[in-house]
């Protein structure tokens, strides 16, 4: 009975979580096509629609959701001296 319960309460967070999601995107007036509607209400990762949320406060179109962007950028490495030159 538990079990079942919990499940029950972990579907409701994915479903709220995706109304949330298409609810962001609707008040800033983004146009969300079928497909990715399709793909937002169908995700049952509770992560991956935290990261879609968040991104969904920012985005400009719905697609921007799915944007992959690199970890951390490296940070360049400071210039080296060259031989024979009078850099300390």
């Amino acid at each position: 009975m538990k079990k079942a319960y919990l499940e029950g309460h972990a579907e409701g967070r994915v479903e709220n979580r995706a109304s949330l999601i298409l609810r962001v995107l609707e008040k800033h007036g983004i146009d969300v096509p079928h497909d990715i509607r399709e793909r937002i209400t169908s995700c049952t990762d509770l992560d991956t629609l935290t990261l879609w949320f968040d991104r969904s406060l920012t985005a400009s179109t719905a697609e921007d959701l799915f944007v992959e962007t690199p970890e951390t950028p490296e940070t360049p490495e400071a210039p080296q001296p060259q031989p024979g030159t009078d850099q300390v």
